[in-house]
């Protein structure tokens, strides 16, 4: 079973990249990250250890 913890919001996942909710979509609708979807009402998750990796990767620039 998978524990919900990992997996964060559009709206928790923006703020941990500190970027706006609409970036994230964007991202999302670019394929340059993918959700997860929630099986019960579809909306966006995204897995906490693949944003650590970006948020590392952002940091770097």
């Amino acid at each position: 079973m998978t524990n919900l913890k990992e997996y964060l919001t559009v709206k928790e996942a923006a703020k941990l990249l500190g970027i706006s909710t609409m970036t994230l979509r964007r991202w999302d609708n670019g394929k340059k990250l993918q959700a997860k979807r929630h099986p019960m009402n579809n909306y966006r998750l995204y897995n906490r250890k693949e944003l650590e990796v970006i948020l590392k990767e952002i940091s770097k620039k």
